[in-house]
């Protein structure tokens, strides 16, 4: 029997935003993942291998190869594949697209997260940061909430404008702080180090993603705001103690770990849209995610025959 090797747009088709939730929702009901990664260097070159096993779903593990000096090339700067592995026997069950599992794990997992915590009838929302995340997240926050109008704030305001020539259907923000003030869903996606988003400018009713932060020294928004909203997370194990975002203001006190009231592992925990409340999550990402997103897309090849 060959083994399936789902490409990008092959495998793209088959999904929907929704129902990819649904999915990561009832991922979390198996028991919790064991995960480890791995990265192996040769200057200015990176290996970075991220393996998942949850038992009950099966094993994956994510490569990436990052060689930055492909662009000059014509090539990708990022490339990898994730091998998806039987929780029965090991063999291996499917080669996945990198960039397709990427691409939906990263939005499905804030999609999920705001799907639970914000207020579902959400008219404004309000991406920070065009990079090619930003682009998912439009697919993704269009399809969950189709009467909101989706604004686009970046820092070097010519390229959201490049972006609306990719998706006609969103309004480029020109002032940040009015822009957050205004939205019912704000979502960043930056690769800022220091905070974008002010928790002065936040009011009740309002919902704060955060995807950008993925190091110890990153931050997208500040004390204040996490002072001011109810936390929540994709996973304790992957932020707590690895992102800026947490471990910096729970270092210097200004947050202690039971001000983070729950992740996905409790999803029962993340309430109900209270318009007197801001809530604010954490993507954190992590393996675990690939492995749910890869087994659902696997599924969903196998449905179709």
């Amino acid at each position: 029997m060959s083994i399936p090797s789902i490409g990008f747009k092959e495998g793209e088709a088959l999904l929907d935003w929704v129902g990819f939730t649904e999915a990561l929702a009832k991922g979390h009901d198996l028991p919790k993942a064991e995960i480890g990664d791995t990265f192996l260097y040769r200057d200015p070159d990176t290996l970075l291998s991220r393996s998942a096993w949850i038992d009950g779903m099966g094993l994956a593990v994510k490569t990436a190869t990052i060689f930055p000096g492909n662009p000059k090339a014509g090539k990708p700067m990022v490339n990898g594949a994730v091998c998806l592995y039987s929780d029965q026997d090991g063999t291996l069950d499917a080669l996945v697209d990198f960039h397709l599992v990427t691409k939906w794990k990263t939005a499905g997992d804030s999609l999920l997260g705001a799907m639970r915590l914000a207020n579902p009838d959400s008219r404004d929302i309000l991406i920070v940061g065009a990079g090619t995340v930003a682009g998912s997240l439009v697919e993704a926050f269009g399809a969950a909430y189709p009467r909101a109008q989706i604004r686009v704030w970046n820092r070097t305001q010519s390229k959201a404008e490049e972006m609306k020539a990719s998706y006609p259907q969103i309004e480029v923000a020109a002032d940040l702080e009015a822009a957050v003030r205004s939205a019912d869903i704000i979502v960043t996606s930056t690769m800022s180090s220091t905070p974008v988003v002010q928790g002065a400018w936040l009011k009740p009713g309002q919902h704060l993603n955060l995807i950008g932060a993925y190091r110890p020294d990153m931050r997208e928004t500040d004390d204040e705001a996490l002072c001011r909203a109810r936390i929540y997370c994709d996973s304790f194990d992957t932020t707590l103690d690895h992102i800026g975002e947490f471990k910096i203001p729970l270092a210097e006190g200004v947050i202690q770990r039971g001000d983070v009231l729950a992740d996905f592992y409790s999803l029962d925990s993340f309430p109900a849209y209270d318009p007197e409340a801001i809530t604010l999550f954490k993507n954190g990402g992590g393996a675990h995610l690939d492995l749910m997103t890869s087994r659902h897309i696997l599924e969903k090849w196998r449905a179709k025959g």
